[in-house]
């Protein structure tokens, strides 16, 4: 069983991970349990004005953020966190705090587990990072629609023709040309600052 244990621990992707706690005992408690999951503490924080700036530096695959005696200062770093990466957030409770759990989902987070048993933070980061991998593929395909839906207008004010004619007009370039549809979208508008205005029939 342990062999099974130490061999899973080496297939698993090492993480870099980013520490939030309001005290710095805390957080040498959790660098020591992340540790031994085999994963990597790339940063600490206790004060949440700085923690936007560490984790727009340091870029973490997720964040842990321990609920100390302060609900506030929790929420604060979840909130700067989640503002400033592109991870998930995982909230650590000692004990069940459904205020604290409502409020923090609100600010973003993917989760929120028990600190008593660290072996169970392993299952809460695979399934959040899958989660969060989900979600980052819609917000990525709602952006690539965005630009496409701009392009296609652009098209069809310059060129005078329809919805279904503009973005045959584009898929129709894009093949042509070898280019992914989103890129050609992408070109349009970024484009359309420097194309003349549409012509007005006289």
């Amino acid at each position: 069983m342990r062999e099974m244990h130490d061999q899973e621990t080496e297939e698993r992707v090492r993480l870099r991970v980013l520490l939030a706690n309001e005290n710095e005992d805390g957080l040498k408690r959790l660098a020591t349990e992340v540790d031994a999951l085999g994963h990597e503490v790339i940063a600490f924080s206790i004060v949440p004005d700085e923690v936007a700036e560490i984790t727009a530096e340091q870029h973490p695959d997720v964040a842990l953020v321990s609920l100390g005696p302060s609900t506030e200062h929790a929420l604060g770093l979840i909130e700067r966190i989640v503002g400033h990466a592109k991870c998930p957030v995982i909230a650590l409770i000692h004990s069940p705090r459904p205020e604290f759990v409502r409020a923090a989902s609100k600010s973003g987070v993917f989760a929120v587990v028990t600190d008593r048993d660290p072996s169970e933070w392993q299952c809460a980061l695979d399934v959040v990072l899958r989660r969060f991998a989900e979600y980052s593929g819609l917000q990525e395909a709602f952006s690539r629609r965005v630009v496409i839906e701009r392009a296609n207008g652009i098209l069809m004010e310059r060129h005078s023709v329809s919805g279904d004619d503009a973005f045959n007009m584009l898929r129709d370039q894009a093949r042509s040309g070898n280019r992914k549809l989103i890129d050609l979208a992408t070109a349009v508008v970024d484009g359309h600052a420097l194309l003349p205005p549409a012509r007005r029939p006289a």
